[in-house]
């Protein structure tokens, strides 16, 4: 038996709860500064910043504050926490021909669902039709093959196991040349802000 239960509480209230995504997400929703809820709840500025980046997990009784001070309840931020935390398994295609003989194109998505990150994986032949400018930053990483790319106007060439970073905002086109070219491509979603510089 725990401490606290010896001593008549009940251990969800001295729980320490990670529900950093979700406070953020409902102080965002209604257009709240981190120090208006901090004025609203009692609680500091830094501390409700520790707590959204969740380096501090608030106790019940704080996180009940935080709630209030959000007009909701601290077991609806626990739900959209919980709903917030996702592991998934992307297994390998199983298009590719087993005999090796090339695989015609093909783009497959590797992260399912709307979170801050966008992952695609290009296999064989791709050349983009003009430039992209994607908002956020961007990562692509060879994996086989080769891959040619313009971005600001200067030529890249990537080979197996070469990556490539592009921050928010740069224009850039690319090409994959040979079938058994394969490029993973990660991207912060557009729906994120993400501060400049930052």
């Amino acid at each position: 038996m725990d401490a606290d239960a010896k001593d008549g509480r009940d251990p969800k209230e001295t729980e320490r709860l990670r529900v950093g995504t979700a406070v953020r997400r409902r102080r965002r929703a209604l257009d709240l500064t981190l120090a208006s809820v901090a004025e609203r709840s009692g609680l500091s500025v830094p501390f409700l910043s520790q707590i959204e980046n969740d380096r501090a997990r608030p106790s019940r009784r704080s996180l009940q504050r935080v709630a209030d001070a959000l007009e909701t309840t601290a077991d609806r931020l626990i739900a959209a926490s919980d709903a917030a935390r996702t592991v998934t398994v992307s297994r390998a295609d199983p298009a590719a021909p087993a005999d090796g003989t090339p695989a015609a194109p093909r783009t497959r998505r590797l992260v399912h669902g709307r979170h801050q990150l966008e992952a695609l994986e290009f296999c064989g032949e791709h050349d983009t039709e003009g430039e992209f400018q994607h908002r956020n930053d961007e990562l692509m990483y060879v994996a086989d093959g080769t891959v040619e790319i313009e971005a600001e106007g200067r030529a890249y060439r990537l080979g197996r196991g070469d990556t490539l970073f592009l921050s928010g905002g740069v224009r850039h086109r690319w090409r994959a040349g040979g079938a058994e070219t394969r490029v993973v491509v990660v991207t912060v979603a557009e729906h994120i802000e993400t501060p400049p510089g930052g």
